[in-house]
């Protein structure tokens, strides 16, 4: 449950936005709005579990390593943020005579910095050096007397060890570079230095004698280059050193300084607005590692802010401090709300900067501003109830960012802060910057490419704007209108042909219209240009060429060969015969030479060029017209083709044949059942309709081949089954025809007119997990084989013979037993000849019986076992002691009418029925209010009703009580599922909150 100081403090934060984008205009741009929920803010702050003992004083974070200085216990916590673990460092003896100034820790977490500053004037400051693998201060004596204000650590070194080379800035404006190294790596001789630093060395001194405290430090190495460029500022200015260095040679970066030794300090001091005692320098990137993008320096009146790394890599003559300083914006402090006037006084104390915020700390509130619009996005107010703002941290090597007050942690977890930079740039007109942060956002994507298609329109640039407007999601029309009614017509062709190759071949209707608008303003420039006389110039022929190229693409062509009368009449109403020539010989468009071959009843001719052609779709269009009058030499060639043609599609051509050509058709539909292997049902359909009528020896030969499996051949069986039905030599093929569609009896019936093995066949097909139907089929087959006459005349009407036929077909179908056949005999065959068959029958009904016994046996034993459970249950009992108590409201249980529960809880029935009722559906709460009216109903007539209610004999109230025991005490309610149901209500509703906030008060 969250707790009352959260409460407290969640409603001050605020999160101002860019407006979204409108519902009405996604679906203008052909969007569904399909959020649910509405964003995340950019900055959330989240409570940190983490107990500190006493008021904080200092914080710093690292690699996710956070130290905690508590000066008032004399305590250095150092907590690992990535499992929680604590250590505890004692500071009282450096803290005897001193005060801890700061703590600077490097971004890996492995070196740590505490600066002493004495309480009396005559002692002198101190700085120790902490390792993350000891709990022991080392004392720095080389900076004894040195107040250290800001410390450059080195980005690049990852040592434990050792921290590098790194520099140091005073209280005096004096830089320092040194090197600390812990036992065992040293690489001097010990004579060099007596302490843990390797070397050290004043290299620069800003203040040049004066109070000149530096606030901020940094050095890198700028990309691709020996050089180095180092930033440090003071509470009035921002100065930038660069240099070439030598990495081998120490001090490193004092080869930066020496150039500078000399130099008017307004050629290094490239700002100069803070009268502060104070500022604050914060540069981001990537990476530590990395180059710093940019830095933002906090002053007296604001932000100054302002990118670095880009001008690295700049080709220009001029300083890179003059171009920084020349791409750089001012950002003022957001003005107080007017509940919060004391602010106007107070300016703030500490400064975070990410990739497009700051992070602005004062007194009692945290601000963050946009770096890019200058705009306040985010407040954080903060009150007394944990103590007061100390400061906010990053830690450089994960971004991470920390607000620490005297006794609690809290987190910032940033959310998409780039969310709205691509409006700003849109704003700004700087596209590029504006489609690099919408990559992933196809809505903002598309409207990033809308403004800057409206604004290359607004300044002339037409064919740049049409090159744009094509890559947008907005009305094809009203594109097309706009550079129309500009009489931009070169312009609109671009747009056109660029939206065309953005199309796909579903977008049949769209490629049609531009096409046909892009054919006609290329007709018109060269119609225009024809009349004016111009055919043998330059410009008419690459206007030509680009005709010719727009034609020869894929989509074009294809669109022409979908549209081809249309573009014929396009290009024919401007008189353009020679494009016109060119198209068809382009697009192979024979189909007109062999339209003309057959209306001069040169078929053969037709035929000959309609086999030197590719295109399958003409095959199909003339096909059932040369079929009719050259049948042989068409089919040859049908066959020839093998796969190239689809021949379901030449289905029509060969219905429409007349009766002398089907034996070219059937010649070519087999060819396409064994060498294509083709699978459509109408085609096998047409090949069994023409087996049936002219080649029946076939027929059978190719329903076998199809095999027995209804679901697997290749032709509709129904309509084999009703063709064979209709010529009566085809009865072996209806036998066949009705097996496959599950018709056996008809299939058996039909085969017993023909032979009866081929019945047994059929039988034996049967599906064996149907046993009934499959007796019934041998039934049927035993009766044909005892009362067929031709039997009758074989055996010379001897019984013996038939009865020797019937046991033949107990043998064959294990399913038939005696009984089955005896009643198709004649009565005047004697039992004798029954007898070894009936043996065998009442042989296997005895172990059936005797089976049936043994389950009736097992299913007695199952019944007695469950009884004798039953009575076990009823009495069954509980033992309630007198000292038992409710355990809802902790009071003796025996004083009330109770519920004793099997799990040991017990309830006062009063209890259980409160706490039970509001965890009730509602069916269920209304029917055990409606069960407490009728009870109290007959409590109210002072008699008792021992009316029984029905055969039970059990009264009405008995029914009652029954009735309400079902509801309210059918399961425990602390072990029932109506617990786990509601796991996840709340300890307290709405209403109740508010009231138990001020009894804790």
């Amino acid at each position: 449950m969250t707790s009352m100081f959260d409460q407290f403090e969640e409603p001050q934060s605020q999160d101002f936005k860019y407006e979204s984008i409108s519902a009405a205009e996604l679906n203008a741009l052909g969007y569904i709005q399909m959020r649910i929920e509405p964003d995340a803010p950019i900055f959330q702050k989240t409570k940190k579990n983490l107990s500190i003992p006493d008021k904080v004083s200092h914080v710093a974070v690292g690699n996710k390593f956070l130290y905690i200085a508590m000066t008032a216990s004399g305590t250095l916590l150092r907590i690992n943020l990535a499992n929680s673990q604590q250590e505890e460092i004692s500071l009282t003896r450096h803290l005897t005579g001193n005060t801890l100034s700061n703590l600077f820790l490097d971004p890996t977490g492995n070196h740590l910095f505490l600066m002493f500053m004495p309480n009396t004037p005559t002692d002198s400051s101190e700085m120790y050096y902490l390792s993350k693998k000891s709990n022991k201060l080392k004392n720095t004596t080389k900076f004894r007397g040195y107040k250290v204000t800001a410390v450059a650590w080195n980005p690049y070194n990852e040592s434990e060890m050792s921290t590098g080379p790194i520099l140091l800035g005073t209280s005096m404006g004096l830089i320092f570079e040194t090197e600390l190294v812990l036992e065992g790596e040293k690489f001097f001789t010990s004579g060099f230095s007596s302490g843990i630093e390797q070397y050290w060395r004043q290299v620069f001194d800003i203040g040049r004698g004066t109070l000149t405290p530096i606030s901020g430090l940094y050095f890198y190495q700028i990309p691709s280059m020996d050089k180095y460029f180092i930033l440090a500022a003071t509470p009035q200015r921002l100065y930038y050193f660069d240099g070439k260095v030598n990495k081998s040679e120490r001090p490193l970066l004092q080869q930066v300084f020496n150039k500078y030794l000399n130099v008017p300090e307004d050629e290094t001091c490239f700002f100069t607005e803070s009268n502060l005692k104070y500022s604050r320098l914060r540069l981001w990137g990537d990476s530590v590692k990395e180059t710093p993008i940019t830095y933002v320096w906090m002053t007296e009146m604001g932000l100054r802010y302002g990118k670095i790394s880009p001008f690295f890599s700049n080709d220009s003559k001029k300083p890179i401090k003059e171009i920084i300083k020349k791409h750089s914006d001012f950002i003022n402090f957001p003005k107080p709300a007017y509940d919060n006037l004391s602010q106007t006084t107070v300016p703030p104390f500490n400064l975070i900067t990410t990739q497009f915020h700051a992070l602005i700390a004062y007194n009692d509130s945290i601000k963050g501003m946009s770096l890019l619009s200058k705009e306040l996005v985010y407040e954080d107010n903060y009150n007394e109830a944990f103590g007061k703002l100390i400061n906010i941290v990053q830690d450089q090597a994960t971004g991470n960012i920390w607000a620490i007050t005297e006794h609690q942690l809290f987190k910032f977890i940033i959310t998409k802060e780039e969310r709205h930079v691509w409006q700003f740039y849109c704003d700004q007109k700087e596209f590029d910057l504006a489609k690099k942060f919408t990559k992933n956002n196809e809505v903002h994507y598309n409207r990033v490419l809308i403004k800057e298609a409206e604004m290359l329109f607004h300044e002339k640039k037409f064919v740049e704007s049409a090159q744009c407007y094509s890559e947008t999601q907005s009305s094809f029309e009203e594109i097309c209108l706009k550079f129309f009614q500009a009489e931009q017509l070169e312009a609109l062709k671009v747009f056109l042909c660029k939206k065309l190759d953005k199309l796909t071949m579903h977008d049949q209707a769209q490629i049609t219209m531009i096409v046909l608008v892009v054919i006609e303003l290329f007709l018109e420039e060269l119609e225009a240009m024809r009349l004016k006389g111009e055919e043998k110039k330059n410009v008419y022929h690459d206007l030509q060429k680009q005709f010719e190229s727009f034609l020869a693409l894929k989509q074009v062509s294809e669109c022409i060969k979908t549209n081809k009368s249309s573009i014929y009449n396009l290009i024919s109403s401007h008189g353009d015969r020679d494009n016109l020539k060119k198209l068809t010989i382009v697009n192979k468009d024979f189909e007109q030479l062999i339209k003309q071959n057959i209306y001069n009843n040169d078929f053969y001719e037709a035929l000959n060029v309609l086999k030197g052609q590719n295109n399958r779709e003409l095959y199909y269009q003339f096909t059932p017209i040369l079929i009719q009058e050259v049948p042989a030499p068409t089919v040859k060639a049908l066959i020839d083709q093998g796969r190239n043609l689809i021949p379901i599609k030449l289905l029509p051509a060969f219905v429409s044949c007349q009766e002398y050509q089907y034996t070219h058709i059937i010649r070519y539909l087999e060819f396409c059942k064994d060498i294509l292997k083709t699978n459509e049902k109408a085609l096998h359909n047409l090949l069994l309709s023409l087996y049936s009528k002219y080649d029946p020896d076939k027929l059978i030969t190719y329903l076998e081949s199809q095999g027995n499996n209804s679901m697997l051949v290749q032709y509709d069986v129904y309509f084999a089954l009703r063709l064979c039905q209709e010529n009566p030599n085809l009865k072996a093929a209806c036998v066949k025809l009705s097996a496959l569609l599950g018709m056996w009896e008809s299939a058996v019936d039909l085969a017993l007119t023909i032979d009866v093995d081929k019945a047994k066949e059929i039988a034996n097909m049967a599906p064996e997990n149907d046993a009934e139907l499959r007796k019934k089929l041998w039934l049927s087959i035993a009766e044909h084989v005892i009362k067929s006459k031709e039997n009758d005349v074989i055996d010379n009407n001897t019984p013996s013979k038939d009865v020797e036929k019937a046991m033949k077909l107990l043998q064959e179908c294990e399913l038939l037993r005696i009984e089955d056949i005896l009643p198709y005999f004649s009565d005047f065959d004697t039992i004798d000849h029954f007898r070894s068959a009936i043996c065998n029958s009442l042989k296997e009904y005895n172990q059936q019986i005797q089976d049936l016994k043994d389950e009736m046996d097992e299913a007695t034993k199952a019944a007695e076992s469950i009884r004798e459970q039953i009575q076990s249950f009823r009495n069954g009992y509980t033992i309630i002691n007198h000292r038992d108590v409710c355990d809802v409201c902790e009071k003796t249980l025996m004083m009330r009418a109770f519920y004793a529960f099997p799990c040991q809880h017990r309830f006062h029935t009063d209890c259980l029925l409160k706490e039970l009722t509001p965890h009730l559906g509602p069916a269920r709460k209304n029917k055990l209010s409606d069960l407490h009216k009728q009870l109290n109903a007959i409590n109210n007539t002072q008699t008792f009703d021992n009316i029984s209610t029905g055969s039970s004999g059990i009264s009405r109230k008995d029914v009652l009580k029954a009735d309400i025991d079902n509801i309210i005490a059918s399961e425990c309610l602390y072990c029932g599922e109506n617990m786990i149901r509601n796991i996840d209500m709340p300890f307290f509703d709405d209403n109740e909150f508010d009231r138990i906030i001020k009894e804790w008060e």
